[in-house]
């Protein structure tokens, strides 16, 4: 790998962890403060400290060293994790990585100006040291006894049976300069234990003349009473873990605990370094170290190298061999996993869209020649051709857990603009759907959060005076439905002004005063372009522009959107969107010499036309069904053949149905986009080629549903009228 490779992967990761420490620190604000959240704030910073280090990258070390030293008397609990350093951190993991896309831009010692905006968040930093050293007290700074303060316990002595963690560091030249203590580690291990005794080694300290002031010489040897994890206490020395020397040995009475736990596992890697880490007794740094050892002596063997330097009992290690070997013979395997490329992915599925094309053509010609071992030969193939198209396109499924927890950054943010106090609520993180979908997706569902925010929740005063809680609550929600992915944005606020919508669309001339509109209609109008009911402009709204963008980009995914509402209690906008924008099973339809597509999982049954003349409405078992026929939706001449049939669509809970000539069954349909001309085209939402070499097109499903029930109020109003 070369410098280019390793400082892209280094970029890469800076902004995987500058993610887990936003998820972290959002959590942090949402709950109390607990040590393994906190952690994994100290994590992400040292972590991406310690590699900009590497590259030289002076203006990320310098102002995450500033981050750490704040982070450090978080992590010792002189400094409280209230809501402002919560923000504070926050600005500074959004610094930090503005300074990293800085490096990507090819700005390696800072972009001035980016160095500029990060001096305040600095000088804000240093306020929250400064206060804590205002408030810091000697007797808390003395909360473990040193070698300067009390006589020290040896290792040798009256403790030495005891069944205690044995821990022996020792500290580097560099880490006074680093800014680190060595003292305020020991501290810490206090506060998780007892330190029955400390020995302080000093056999690294040069003759007065040769020492230097700000080099550090200390090493101790510590017994340590403790009920907690080698991975735990190794943790307390993690910022220092470049820096030091460190071997811990578990209490006596933990070996047997550890042989009992390797031989318990069952269907692991059979390495033996991995049954080490995960059973306890080897922590993941202490396994890098040993395999460093072994690129330099590599006839020596992982478990000798592990006994030699102390982290391993050989007891221990006998056991995990023993288990080696047994899960050898039972041949168990590993598993494997690797990145792909997004392009090569999405090229895949192009291919594989073209094979289904010939295939279809194909077998169109194995039909014709009628000869059977040919027949048989095609409908092998075409069943190994739709096993590679489900595969292919699992590969393209991704969670959209990922899209929401961005929003949690965006509800913590434009909460404390607004302020309002508003909870975000997450399910369904785990329904998966085309990685495009998910990409395309984003944007729409911000404008909806934002906007549910901004003008659905109330203030928490009027809120009061309504009798809710004061915290506002937002929930975001995925499932799968019908072959369809649904996304709900709810709030719990004051619920949509039916009336204010209606009198606005009618100054602006969208509707008829005169006209009766269902509540589902009038709140479908907050989606025409330019349409606001804001008295105000704010920088999140009121502008009436994006809502009529959220349904242009919903629609581009052949997406629908709708929203209801109650006054006084919330608003939910359902999107419904297509699983995949790539192959689908289809389900063909004639009307005249064309061919018409309809995707498979939209279509309840298919029946016999058995309406009587004159009505667009059919008896369904005991089911009024209203029907549009798809002649007259495209205008196509000639008349309807004897034998129609009706497919019934289903879509958001409502059924319709079409009125075709023949039907022709299944069909793999790989699913072709418009073409300018025809992207306003109604009630088609793309083409699909049929094995003949001819186009057909792909109906929009929820379009015709929705024509179809508003032919079928239209006409029932038309008959109530007539009967009155």
């Amino acid at each position: 790998m070369d410098i280019d490779d390793a400082l892209q992967t280094f970029l890469d990761e800076c902004r995987e962890l500058l993610v887990d420490m936003e998820a972290a620190l959002l959590a942090v604000d949402g709950t109390q403060a607990n040590d393994e959240l906190v952690n994994a704030v100290f994590r992400a910073a040292h972590t991406i400290k310690g590699s900009a280090g590497l590259f030289a990258l002076d203006p990320i070390v310098s102002f995450t060293h500033v981050v750490e030293n704040v982070l450090d008397k978080v992590r010792s609990g002189k400094l409280a994790l209230g809501q402002s350093l919560v923000a504070l951190l926050l600005a500074c993991g959004d610094h930090i990585g503005a300074l990293v896309d800085g490096v990507a831009a090819g700005f390696r010692q800072g972009d001035p100006e980016l160095l500029l905006q990060g001096e305040p968040l600095t000088a804000q930093l240093g306020e929250f040291l400064k206060e804590f050293r205002a408030h810091a007290s000697p007797v808390r700074s003395r909360a473990v006894a040193t070698p300067q303060q009390e006589p020290v316990r040896r290792i040798g002595g009256q403790n030495a049976d005891a069944d205690h963690w044995h821990i022996s560091v020792r500290f580097g030249a560099d880490v006074l300069r680093n800014g680190m203590d060595p003292l305020s580690f020991i501290r810490y291990l206090a506060t998780m234990g007892t330190l029955s005794t400390i020995e302080t080694v000093t056999d690294a300290l040069p003759a007065a003349n040769a020492l230097d002031p700000e080099a550090c010489y200390l090493g101790f040897e510590i017994a340590f009473l403790c009920n907690t994890t080698k991975a735990a206490i190794e943790q307390v020395f993690e910022f220092v873990q470049d820096d030091c020397q460190l071997v811990i040995l578990p209490p006596n009475s933990l070996i047997s605990e550890y042989v009992d736990l390797i031989a318990a596992q069952h269907g692991e890697p059979d390495r033996l370094g991995d049954m080490l880490v995960r059973c306890g007794t080897l922590t993941p740094q202490e396994l890098d170290h040993a395999l460093d050892v072994q690129v330099d002596s590599p006839d020596k063997a992982i478990g000798t190298i592990l006994v030699e330097q102390g982290s391993v009992q050989p007891e221990v290690v006998d056991a995990a061999l023993t288990k080696q070997k047994q899960n050898r013979e039972s041949g168990a395997a590993e598993s494997k996993s690797i990145r792909v490329d997004a392009d090569k992915l999405d090229q895949l599925i192009n291919l594989v869209g073209e094979l289904i094309i010939a295939g279809a053509s194909v077998n169109m010609i194995a039909q014709r020649a009628q000869v059977p071992a040919l027949t048989e030969a095609i409908s092998k193939l075409a069943t190994l051709v739709e096993d590679v198209r489900d595969s292919a396109l699992q590969l393209r499924m991704v969670k959209i857990g990922a899209t929401f927890n961005r929003f949690s950054r965006v509800v913590h943010d434009v909460a404390r603009d607004l302020g309002k106090d508003i909870a975000l609520q997450i399910a369904g993180e785990e329904t998966e759907l085309d990685k495009t979908v998910v990409e395309k997706i984003g944007d729409p569902l911000m404008h909806l959060v934002r906007n549910a925010m901004d003008h659905g929740i109330e203030s928490a005063a009027l809120r009061a005076t309504r009798g809710k809680p004061a915290q506002g609550t937002l929930k975001l929600n995925a499932f799968h439905d019908s072959g369809a992915i649904v996304i709900t944005v709810q709030d719990d606020g004051g619920g949509l002004p039916r009336d204010k919508i209606f009198a606005k669309a009618v100054e602006r001339g969208l509707v008829d005063g005169a006209q009766h509109l269902s509540d589902e209609e009038v709140f479908a109008l907050i989606f025409e372009p330019g349409f606001s009911t804001a008295e105000k402009v704010t920088n999140l709204s009121g502008r009436g522009v994006g809502l009529d963008v959220v349904k242009r980009n919903i629609t581009a995914l052949r997406g629908t959107v709708a929203v209801s509402s109650q006054a006084g209690l919330g608003t939910t906008v359902t999107v419904r969107l297509p699983l995949t924008l790539a192959i689908i099973d289809g389900f063909l339809v004639g009307v005249g010499r064309a061919v018409y597509a309809i995707p498979l999982d939209m279509i309840e049954e298919c029946v016999k036309y058995s309406a009587e003349p004159g009505h667009d409405y059919t008896n369904l078992r005991g089911e009024v069904l209203p029907f549009i026929r798809l002649r007259e939706v495209f205008s196509i001449s000639g008349q309807a053949l004897k034998g129609e049939n009706i497919v019934v669509l289903k879509h958001a809970g409502q059924k319709a149905g079409l009125v075709v000539d023949t039907l022709l069954g299944e069909f793999q349909t790989v699913i072709k986009p418009l073409g300018a001309l025809f992207a306003s085209s109604k009630c088609v939402s793309g083409s699909t080629i049929l094995g003949s070499g001819d186009v057909a097109l792909i109906l929009d499903v929820p379009a015709l549903v929705r024509q179809a029930m508003d032919q079928g109020s239209a006409a029932q109003a038309e008959r109530c009228a007539s009967a009155a």
